[in-house]
């Protein structure tokens, strides 16, 4: 199907881009926009992970409900991919949990708790993914972590971080997954906040509102480090135009949403050439991408036709209905996927499966597409 494209060149954080604004045509997504039946919760939805037939989440929640049972479920939950059926996989974090990242067996959660199924753990836990047991891997954190990934033998953390352990640390930090301990010799840094990381071909990707990473100027807002040294990935240049809530990583490059005048979503190249960059009126505040495909989510209402975005983030040019998801081909063309959810902060995190072909979002909405669907949707 033939796509109408604007294409011009933008000024990107002192750079000139190409930008593929495409004018949104009929162009389908990889997945449904209609939801399956899973579980909801209520309060708010800040993490999912998947692992084989299971997906766990992660909130502020402290019950779910399915097929109008309700259970106890105290800011951690599980879940089948396939039936929605709730497992009986049931941590307690006293806090709510940012993030979630899996390893073999295990499932390691960070966020605002101090204590998990009755044990001290500040901020980090490392929990069985089958019977829900808190592992012995404990650490002090001082700072509030917003990010986990999983690569290299590592768990890498990221977020207000200032100390591990009593150990320096400057937003990031990382552990041994064989030994639990923490590395000694990975110690990049930041001057602010990072949220978001994801790993990639031994390479660490941060997004935040960090200024510089590793002391270098051309680090503003998204960078890359080496995965095992921590030393700053000099080829990776990218021009982020302002704060990065969330990244996403494929074998095409790197994916970014921000917030901003409006909010806008963009694809950049392995070196950071600017590959897309899509506008809406309000933040982009979580993106995943599957089979080039990436899928955006913040609280914004409508997708911008171009890249023209005014004073208070209303699109100048022409926009298209987008209540808090969008998704956005390869080449940049707004694809006519918009399931519609809901809400004031609407969309807080999207995480994908490739095996299951699932998308699967959360945040504060209580709808999708007019019916209700409180704080966790699935789609495939």
């Amino acid at each position: 199907m033939r796509i109408s494209q604007h294409v011009r060149r933008v000024a990107i954080g002192g750079t000139a881009a190409l930008a593929v604004c495409a004018v949104a045509q009929p162009a389908g997504a990889a997945v449904g926009q209609t939801a399956r039946m899973t579980p909801s919760f209520n309060g708010s939805v800040y993490a999912i992970a998947y692992r084989g037939d299971t997906v766990y989440v992660g909130g502020s929640f402290t019950s779910t409900t399915v097929g109008g049972r309700t259970a106890d479920r105290e800011r951690l939950a599980a879940f089948d991919v396939r039936s929605g059926r709730l497992l009986d996989w049931q941590p307690r974090a006293d806090g709510i949990v940012r993030a979630l990242a899996i390893s073999d067996n295990s499932v390691f959660a960070a966020g605002d708790f101090s204590r998990v199924s009755g044990r001290t753990r500040d901020s980090l836990a490392r929990i069985d993914a089958g019977s829900g047991a808190v592992s012995s891997f404990q650490h002090g954190i001082d700072g509030s972590p917003r990010a986990l990934a999983v690569g290299n033998g590592r768990l890498y953390l990221a977020g207000t971080i200032s100390r591990v352990d009593r150990q320096e640390r400057q937003r990031l930090a990382a552990f041994s997954l064989a030994t639990g301990e923490l590395d000694d010799d990975w110690t990049p840094t930041a001057d602010n906040t990072v949220y978001s990381l994801a790993y990639r071909d031994a390479k660490v990707y941060l997004g935040g509102s960090f200024h510089r990473a590793d002391d270098a100027r051309s680090t503003l807002r998204l960078a890359a480090v080496d995965a095992t040294s921590g030393e700053l990935d000099s080829s990776f240049r990218p021009s982020a135009p302002a704060v990065v809530y969330s990244i996403a990583v494929d074998g095409s490059g790197v994916y970014a949403a921000m917030g901003g005048q409006g909010g806008r979503a963009a694809s950049f190249s392995s070196t950071g050439r600017t590959r897309w960059s899509r506008s809406f009126d309000g933040d982009a505040q979580a993106v995943a991408v599957l089979d080039g495909t990436a899928y955006v989510g913040g609280h914004f209402d409508r997708a911008c036709t171009t890249t023209s975005v005014g004073a208070h983030g209303t699109c100048r040019e022409g926009s298209v209905s987008r209540v808090k998801l969008a998704a956005v081909r390869g080449d940049g063309a707004l694809s006519d996927w918009a399931p519609q959810a809901n809400g004031i902060v609407g969309v807080r995190t999207i995480a994908v499966e490739g095996q299951h072909g699932t998308v699967a979002v959360g945040g504060d909405f209580t709808t999708i597409g007019g019916r209700s669907q409180r704080r966790f949707a699935s789609f495939g």
